[in-house]
Parts: structure tokens; sequence; C-alpha cells
């Protein structure tokens, strides 16, 4: 590289490292944030579970609703599990394709809603992440207006993360970050099976 290509790439740096500062600058407001994960990708739990480290690590209170999804011996169950700070709730049946019952469904999504709800009124709680709550209102299993009304009133210092594809355009319009995953590969369409460690 020349010395030309140096003072360049250096003036643009520090025209990048300018505006940089100047929005830090005027982002001067602090409350609890919603957060949507959402998208056909992978990766919108695992995001939301590492969010939910990250607040463990300042000694922050953590409460976690795991939609949908059942029981199993996934590694983010059994680390959280370990960890007081950071209650983690199954509450689903299983994938939709498998349990073919939208009453069971519905009545297993009120279940798991009712614990959500009473994170969502819980000022102690800093982090509530509601994992595949998307998948709940994308089928309407639950009412929406019931649980955007429920994280409006929240206590104004917690902080929502929920994940799950096809999330409703009235929780994006609620959120304060969207996160849309897009797929470009996956090894499963390659005939790679779900493995330990990476999918459960």
């Amino acid at each position: 590289m020349s010395h030309a290509d140096d003072q360049r790439h250096n003036q643009r740096m520090a025209r990048k490292k300018a505006v940089v500062e100047e929005r830090i600058a005027q982002a001067t407001g602090e409350r609890g944030v919603l957060v949507v994960n959402t998208g056909n990708g992978k990766g919108k739990s695992l995001a939301a579970f590492g969010l939910a480290l990250r607040a463990l690590g300042h000694g922050m209170k953590v409460g976690i609703v795991q939609f949908i999804k059942g029981r199993g011996a996934t590694g983010e169950e059994m680390f959280f599990r370990q960890h007081t700070a950071a209650p983690f709730h199954v509450t689903g049946d299983g994938y939709t394709w498998d349990t073919q019952n939208r009453t069971q469904d519905e009545a297993t999504a009120r279940k798991g809603w009712e614990i959500a709800a009473g994170l969502l009124r819980d000022a102690a709680i800093d982090l509530v992440v509601l994992d595949e709550l998307n998948i709940v209102l994308k089928y309407r299993y639950l009412p929406l207006d019931e649980v955007l009304i429920a994280l409006q009133q929240r206590p104004a210092m917690q902080h929502v993360i929920i994940t799950g594809r096809g999330a409703p355009d009235e929780l994006i319009a609620l959120a304060d970050t969207v996160t849309e995953m897009r797929e470009v590969k996956h090894a499963f369409k390659a005939g790679i099976k779900a493995q330990v460690g990476v999918e459960f």
C-alpha cells in the first residue's frame, strides 16, 4: 500500500470517527427497550440468549419463557437452569406440526403467557426473553392486543427481547430494535442432521 493510500484511509477513518462520535453524543436517552428478532434465518433465539448472558454478566436479573418448543436437552436450558438469577421456563408442547391440535396449542400458549405476563409486571426483572413468542402470535394462539398492552405497561427500565419467525407488523411498530435473520445457506438442506451444541 502506498503512502497516498495510507493517507486516504486515515482521512476516511477520521471522517467516520467524527460521524460515529456525533451519533453517540446525540444518543442520551435511557429506558427499557423492546428488541425483536425475526426472519427465516438461524440465530434468533441464540442472539437472545447471548443478550441474556451479557445481562447476567452485569449482575442483572433475567427471566426466560420459551414458547412452542417442548422440554428437551438443549444446551441453553441446561445452562440457564444452573443460574438462579435467570429462571428458564419451557412452556411449549413441541413444534406446531408435531402437536396437530390447535385447542391444545392455545391452552399451552396461555399457560406460558401467564408466566411471561408475571415477569413483565415485575420491576425486579431487568431483562425478559420471550423465545418463539412470534410464532404464537403468528398463529393467533394469543390475542395480539393483550400482548402489546402488557409490553407497553411493563416497568420503564425493563428490557424485552422477542424471537421467532413472522413477527406481526404491530409488534415491529412497537419495537425499538428489529433484526431480520435471512437464511443464506443451511447445513440441514445439505443433508446434515441437527447436532449437539449447534442446533440444540
